[in-house]
């Protein structure tokens, strides 16, 4: 940490959609102040952070602290710290797994605090680190949780663990605390296990006694906009009594201006990885289709579907006759990182696509950025994964739903019921769909008119509205600028009234 004083002090969950918006906020929070920020994590999560830097060398106000982890010792495979590529099973035990960081995390605070003569302003932990206030309070400094998703999908991920409605009815639609009574969620929008949790499963005792604990944290930020989210936001505030600030979303400048994006912004945000296709060649592919024509389909990192899912979702685009690039993975039940067969798809059918120009596959993963942010993309095929979202709903780009796990089905469920940008072709990985199916819904969506046609329009609203929160010129500042400043101004308050209540402790004594 050399002789410079640490001020804020950072601990996200060990998953790169929660650890490239953690460095986001730092870096934002540190171009407002000009704070120095400690970043802690396991070993190789520090490595992945390192990556992200120029030449692997991070900047001299953040901090990058190792906390020891020995994965084998949770049940884990050798080098197992992030959620990349472990089945939901082994995601489990590494989330249970994180409650082991406290004593090494402890033990870094309090090196802090001997160094510097003083805690640092705030810790700002994830919403899956609900023991960092007792660390804090012991600290004698405040917990801030960050929600890395929005608020309506973090308020109902929230609301289920800690409340399990669908134990407390006979019904298939349940009602979630915390929500109005119009909004209904239903089993389906559950994954499995969720579905299983009956409050003495391990998932249960360890989110329950987490987000439970999360709740008495000094105050929430979020990865949202004020104007996105009314309801959420509106919700989450009245469920949790306290401060929540939307300072989201956490995306490139460059993309938010929908500006050329540098080289580098795609590949910093998955580095570690092996491009399926560099970005060149994706925007030239782009390039020769025409507007909004495009569809992208994508489920996230960690994602793939089943065999048929695939088989069904190949024939239904072949059908569809629109223009798409897919990134592909092994199906359900293969190793993710294993070379992708063609006996997986129709036969011929990737073939078919080189030749005809309707289709471009790629393997492993695509530059994500660039392909949402070209004017030939028109829609994408997503798991409504938060950070997804985020992006595709700044560029301006319809979404067509297929949640997979987490809050994803929630995610979807506020696109397509209070965004009106979305239509959801089918849930989880169990479900079965047809061809015929993908192909209404791509058409329905792809539409210039229409149904499509009002989707882009709330869509192009909604990244005029993102475009408007970030917005942060002379005296004009955004909602999320202004949720910032608010921010830095609490947290800066309440070290002022902690010091003066132990000037007068000194006096009275």
């Amino acid at each position: 940490m050399g002789s410079q004083q640490i001020d804020i002090v950072m601990l996200p969950f060990m998953a790169h959609g929660h650890l490239i918006p953690f460095l986001s906020l730092a870096t934002q929070i540190h171009h407002r102040t000009g704070f120095n920020i400690a970043i802690a994590n396991t070993p190789l999560n520090i490595q992945y952070l390192r990556s992200t830097f120029h030449q692997h060398q991070n900047p001299p106000w953040i901090h990058l602290f190792e906390l020891p982890f020995n994965s084998a010792g949770h049940g884990l495979p050798p080098n197992s710290e992030n959620t990349e590529n472990l089945p939901l099973d082994q995601i489990g035990k590494l989330v249970i797994s994180s409650v082991s960081l406290k004593t090494p995390f402890h033990n870094f605070l309090f090196d802090i605090i001997k160094k510097q003569g003083k805690p640092p302003l705030c810790i700002i932990s994830d919403v899956f680190f609900g023991w960092v206030v007792e660390v804090a309070n012991i600290m004698n400094t405040v917990n801030i949780t960050f929600a890395t998703g929005g608020a309506y999908g973090t308020l109902a991920l929230f609301s289920f663990w800690l409340n399990l409605p669908h134990r407390k009815t006979d019904s298939e639609e349940f009602n979630l605390p915390g929500f109005p009574e119009r909004c209904k969620f239903h089993v389906s929008q559950l994954h499995e296990f969720m579905r299983k949790a009956d409050g003495n499963d391990s998932w249960s005792r360890f989110l329950k006694s987490q987000f439970s604990s999360s709740l008495q944290s000094f105050g929430w930020l979020t990865n949202t906009a004020e104007e996105l989210e009314p309801l959420g936001l509106d919700s989450l505030r009245k469920y949790t009594q306290f401060p929540v600030w939307p300072i989201g979303p956490l995306l490139p400048k460059q993309l938010l201006n929908k500006l050329p994006l540098s080289s580098s912004s795609s590949t910093t945000q998955h580095a570690g990885k092996s491009p399926g296709i560099s970005a060149e060649k994706c925007v030239e592919w782009l390039d020769m289709h025409d507007l909004a024509s495009v569809l992208y389909i994508s489920f996230g990192s960690q994602n793939t579907v089943s065999r048929s899912q695939m088989m069904e979702l190949a024939i239904g685009l072949e059908k569809s006759w629109t223009p798409f690039i897919w990134v592909i993975r092994p199906p359900l039940g293969f190793d993710l990182k294993a070379e992708f067969r063609s006996e997986w798809l129709p036969e011929g059918f990737e073939a078919r696509m080189k030749e005809s120009n309707q289709g471009l596959l790629v393997k492993n993963w695509a530059p994500q950025l660039e392909i949402l942010s070209h004017k030939s993309t028109g829609a994408f095929l997503s798991h409504c994964g938060w950070n997804s979202t985020m992006e595709s709903l700044s560029q301006g780009v319809k979404i067509i739903g297929w949640p997979m796990a987490a809050e994803q089905a929630f995610n979807s469920k506020m696109l397509v019921d209070e965004m009106g940008v979305s239509v959801e072709l089918t849930r989880g990985v169990q479900s079965s769909i047809s061809s015929e199916k993908v192909k209404e819904v791509i058409g329905i969506v792809m539409e210039k008119e229409g149904k499509g046609g009002d989707m882009k329009r709330k869509v192009e609203e909604i990244s005029h509205q993102i475009r408007e929160a970030v917005k942060d010129e002379g005296n004009e500042k955004g909602s999320s600028i202004k949720a910032k400043d608010d921010f830095i101004s609490a947290i800066k308050t309440r070290k002022q009234e902690v010091f003066s209540a132990s000037i007068l402790d000194l006096s009275a004594n």
